[in-house]
């Protein structure tokens, strides 16, 4: 069985068991967090849409930590200014481990 859940302002396609890095939230290794905007509902050929999303489904996940992604490397040049700066910035992730889906 899978889902398709809205997080953050973007779309994940998740099934049981499935890690999935989140937009990180205040939360401790071993929370438990419901995921209550399922879109969508499928369990081999069959697919439930919601309108906007599915009455009564949710998504079951357990926290297992936070994460950091990438390095995002911003330089500004000032041309002829002999002016330079260089930052980095990484991107805080909640990571998840998905429960169970019920619909």
């Amino acid at each position: 069985m899978y889902a398709i859940i809205k997080d953050g302002g973007r779309q994940y396609k998740v099934e049981e068991g499935q890690e999935l890095a989140l937009d990180y939230r205040e939360a401790k290794p071993g929370d438990k967090l419901e995921l209550g905007s399922v879109l969508a509902v499928g369990a081999g050929g069959d697919l439930k849409f919601g309108a906007p999303l599915v009455d009564g489904a949710s998504v079951a996940a357990e926290v297992i930590g936070t994460t950091q992604g990438p390095k995002i490397v911003v330089q500004k040049l000032r041309r002829r200014k002999n002016s330079r700066r260089k930052t980095g910035h990484r991107k805080m992730f909640t990571k998840v481990k998905i429960g169970k889906i019920t619909a």
